[in-house]
């Protein structure tokens, strides 16, 4: 455990609760793509199937080959989302703030692996470029993010 994981996590925690707040506060789903948390569902899900056994065997085998592809597919999930605030060409303040969670949770994810490169010796290949990959889907709403939404203008896609 190292900073950069930490507040990785904090970050994706931040997410969450963002997300879950806007729901409460708007009693409304309208503005989140619900392909999008249906393709997270999948990941956490798969992810950590292999918390319910102990043991190692072929089952626990798949079940890492689970990991692998809850990994890809992290990388990709938030693709319906990205695609329904381009298509709306705009999205509400509270949504923006939970798509940067979820980036930056991912970006700092990117330094977390490079911290245990140099520092621990780990190096996760799948892990690593799963996370460039994603990272960079993010990255033109970051920079829409930090040029409109933290300057107080309404967040407005091109179609």
């Amino acid at each position: 455990m190292n900073i950069f994981r930490l507040t990785g996590d904090l970050s994706h925690l931040a997410a969450i609760v963002i997300l879950l707040l806007k729901i409460w506060k708007t009693r409304s789903c309208a503005g989140i793509s619900g392909k999008s948390q249906l393709l997270f569902a999948l990941v956490f899900t798969t992810r950590y199937l292999d918390l319910f056994t102990s043991f190692i065997s072929l089952y626990n085998t798949s079940m890492k080959i689970l990991w692998t592809f809850s990994i890809y597919l992290e990388s990709v999930a938030i693709l319906p989302q990205l695609f329904m605030i381009s298509k709306t060409g705009e999205a509400e303040t509270i949504t923006t703030h939970y798509l940067f969670f979820l980036g930056l949770y991912r970006a700092l994810y990117l330094v977390n692996w490079i911290w245990r490169f140099y520092f621990e010796g780990f190096f996760d290949l799948i892990a690593v470029v799963a996370g460039v990959v994603q990272t960079i889907l993010y990255c033109d709403f970051f920079y829409l993010y930090i040029t409109k939404v933290l300057k107080g203008k309404k967040l407005s896609l091109p179609a």
